[in-house]
């Protein structure tokens, strides 16, 4: 057995202890349901930890993340269900299925014929070619996922122009919606612009998810500066007008650019 081998045993065997009658009352305690959230949150900070270029922290948060699938293979185990060896054979033989051109004798193997064969394994489930929905993907995610699916097996726009005119098309239906007032009409027409701009993201080969992180960052970190630079005025941000927070922005803006004195 290869170092891999040991260590991943070895890790097998201090979660089968830890679930032991002897072991931790908390590891104990814990079922599919309660592990969760901890699997999202540990799937994200190993996305925060590949942006932030940090190695020791990808490293730590690797390891994290596995810790959940083990701990899950394990909670599994003890209910019969299935082990930590029919998650890596199962993920084994999806593997060599979906990459014949490597494991079989396919040609010009391309990743919309990885995207076709995903589609279809899933399909047979949900009795669709763009497979089954996965509610528990954040939105931008699944609507990138499904799009792509939907493209794998051929239903798609042509070029980005015409995605786009979709995206502007979206947009006056919601500002007709808006001033009809009625809410109901509203929600709908926003979740399609949202949709429309996930798809327009997917043909410039744009992560919505990472584009809107990034943003959300942007806005923090020039919220973070307008309020440093109010306290040095030694004025009360909540005492002042927007007219005058709106310099204090543009004022963060152009430090963010290194425009700033």
């Amino acid at each position: 057995m290869g170092k891999e081998g040991e260590v991943f045993e070895e890790l097998v065997r201090i979660m089968e202890k830890l679930r032991s009658e002897d072991g931790c009352e908390w590891d104990r305690a814990q079922t599919h349901e309660t592990l969760k959230p901890y699997v999202i949150e540990e799937a994200y900070e190993v996305a925060h930890a590949i942006d932030s270029g940090n190695k020791d922290e990808l490293l730590e948060e690797l390891g994290d993340l596995l810790l959940q699938i083990i701990f899950h293979s394990q909670i599994a185990k003890e209910n019969g269900e299935f082990t930590i060896v029919d998650v890596i054979e199962k993920l084994s033989e999806k593997l060599v299925r979906r990459h014949p051109h490597v494991f079989g004798d396919a040609e010009n193997y391309s990743y919309e014929q990885w995207e076709r064969i995903k589609a279809q394994e899933k399909g047979k489930m949900e009795r669709s070619r763009i497979g089954e929905l996965n509610m528990a993907l954040p939105a931008l995610l699944l609507a990138r996922r499904i799009q792509e699916n939907a493209s794998a097996v051929g239903f798609d726009w042509k070029n980005w122009r015409d995605v786009f005119k979709k995206v502007e098309e979206e947009l006056f239906e919601l500002k007709d919606a808006m001033e009809g007032g009625e809410m109901k009409s509203v929600e709908k027409e926003m979740g399609d612009l949202l949709f429309s701009v996930v798809n327009l993201s997917r043909f410039l080969n744009v992560d919505p998810e990472i584009a809107l992180m990034n943003s959300i960052r942007r806005f923090y970190n020039r919220f973070r500066r307008m309020e440093e630079e109010i306290e040095k005025s030694g004025k009360v941000f909540e005492e002042m007008e927007i007219d005058e927070l709106d310099k204090y922005w543009e004022k963060a803006k152009k430090y963010e650019r290194g425009d700033s004195e």
